[in-house]
């Protein structure tokens, strides 16, 4: 197992915090240490911010990491892991930033450390661009399970952006290791959706008139069937005002969940009209993941294909997706700088499907 410290372009692709967040995941996870220049050089506004800057301190939290450049603006990182330690930890970005995005760093390495942890995240939990904690909860944890450890999150308060706030608890407790490099885990398939099992649309809203929460499940129902009571208004305790249509299909291997935001000067049927139009377009193909989840869940499979003491069925998994996006591919680039893993890309022009094999 290599120990060599990994050098890592944060201007590489689309450029952004992610390569941040999984390359000190991945640091932990190996013990490798890692030094990332040029951070989120890709955006408007590079280096770190406060929610990125969360996730370096709550890496460092959790394995007692040697840092260096974690200060607001800083555009290179040196991070020297330390050992994971399991335990009681609480994570606070203290603005609207999303605190869905702190778990993904320290998520994994938790996943495969020696006992149970419980962490509790605050900052926001619904803003439009990160997963919502609904994703987690619904659509990504439920996989991550699928590879062998439990893990649940339990919303408290949501966090709306601008005022942020929001507040949830997240349980894990590793699968139970056989070796060093025998985390427990086990690889799998996502190549079909199976049956549909059921289609429910839900509207979030907190502190804004309740017309706008009864327009928006007008519209739903106008514009798709659902099934019977499948459409659910939630009052939600925030600290500001914020609206969310969610729109969940469940097939029997995957659940995918479409996502608007409410936005001031945007109609009620606006926003729903873009959930609707997203579901269609997932509908449209047979891949039961979609592009937000397939970057999503690359990490995990690369954990299952990462152990060494074990079979090569318990190693390897794969997906079938749409055409994957440049996130996607810069995922898959710090993945193989840290583990040295096979993943094959195949993309068929004809069903316009790419199949993704991890190990």
């Amino acid at each position: 197992m290599s120990t060599d410290t990994v050098r890592i372009d944060g201007s590489q692709g689309e450029g952004g915090g992610q390569i941040v967040r999984s390359s000190l995941a991945l640091a932990i996870v190996t013990g490798r240490p890692v030094v990332i220049e040029h951070v989120r050089a890709g955006r408007e506004r590079p280096g770190l911010m406060r929610q990125h800057l969360t996730a370096v301190r709550a890496a460092r939290e959790i394995c007692q990491a040697n840092v260096t450049g974690d200060e607001i603006g800083s555009s290179s990182l040196e991070f020297q892991p330390g050992q994971v330690q399991a335990g009681e930890y609480r994570f606070a970005v203290g603005t609207a930033g999303s605190a869905t995005l702190v778990l993904q760093t320290v998520l994994p390495p938790l996943l495969i450390a020696p006992g149970p942890s419980r962490l509790v995240l605050e900052g926001g939990t619904h803003n439009p661009w990160a997963p919502p904690f609904d994703f987690l909860q619904q659509v990504y944890l439920p996989l991550v399970n699928r590879t062998g450890p439990r893990v649940t999150a339990t919303l408290e308060r949501a966090g709306f952006y601008p005022a942020g706030g929001g507040r949830f608890v997240v349980e894990i407790t590793p699968a139970t290791a056989g070796s060093e490099r025998d985390f427990g885990l086990s690889g799998f398939d996502l190549l079909e959706r199976g049956n549909v099992l059921s289609k429910k649309g839900r509207v979030l809203i907190a502190n804004l008139p309740e017309h706008i929460a009864d327009r928006e499940l007008k519209e739903l129902a106008r514009l798709a069937p659902w099934d019977e009571n499948g459409l659910v208004r939630e009052a939600v305790k925030a600290q500001g005002p914020g609206n969310v249509v969610l729109a969940e299909l469940a097939f029997e291997q995957v659940t995918e969940l479409f996502v608007g935001f409410g936005e001031h000067g945007v109609k009620a049927e606006v926003v729903v009209k873009r959930v609707i139009d997203e579901m269609r377009d997932y509908l449209k193909t047979d891949v039961p993941v979609g592009p937000h989840l397939a970057d999503q869940i690359l990490l995990p499979m690369g954990l299952c294909a990462w152990q060494t003491d074990v079979p090569q069925n318990r190693r390897r998994s794969s997906f079938r997706t749409v055409q994957l996006t440049e996130h996607s591919r810069t995922h898959i680039n710090v993945l193989q700088s840290f583990l040295e893993i096979p993943i094959e890309v195949k993309e068929d022009p004809e069903t316009h499907s790419t199949t993704v094999t991890v190990g």
